[in-house]
């Protein structure tokens, strides 16, 4: 099967969700990560700290630098990832739009590169 990555984006500034929808999404993300578990299609899942709080390492030459913050400037972040195993796009298109109406906000898929024979 192949492995698919669901991700949340989150937008920096965005106004927060009500408390009674925050305590809403993550009971329905809980019905649907058990889902995924049941039906085989569960690798990995779980929430991202704010971009404020990513640091960035990076080789130049001999040097490895170290430096805070993400990566790029950018108010569209990743807030959440799934990483599942599907058939094809359309299964994995078919969770998406379960994670969508559980978590409340867009989810965008991409297909894992397949690991070449060898």
């Amino acid at each position: 099967m192949k492995q698919y990555l669901l991700s949340v984006p989150m937008i920096d500034g965005a106004p927060p969700r009500p408390p009674a929808d925050t305590q809403r999404a993550y009971e329905q993300v809980s019905r649907l990560n058990e889902e995924l578990q049941t039906a085989g299609a569960w690798v990995f899942a779980g929430g991202l700290l704010p971009a404020s709080s990513a640091t960035v390492v990076r080789a130049e030459g001999a040097d490895v630098l170290v430096t805070d913050g993400p990566f790029t400037e950018s108010k569209e972040h990743i807030g959440g990832v799934w990483i599942i195993e599907a058939a094809d796009l359309d299964a994995a298109l078919a969770w998406a739009t379960k994670a969508t109406r559980a978590c409340g906000e867009p989810v965008e898929v991409r297909p894992f590169q397949e690991n070449p024979a060898g």
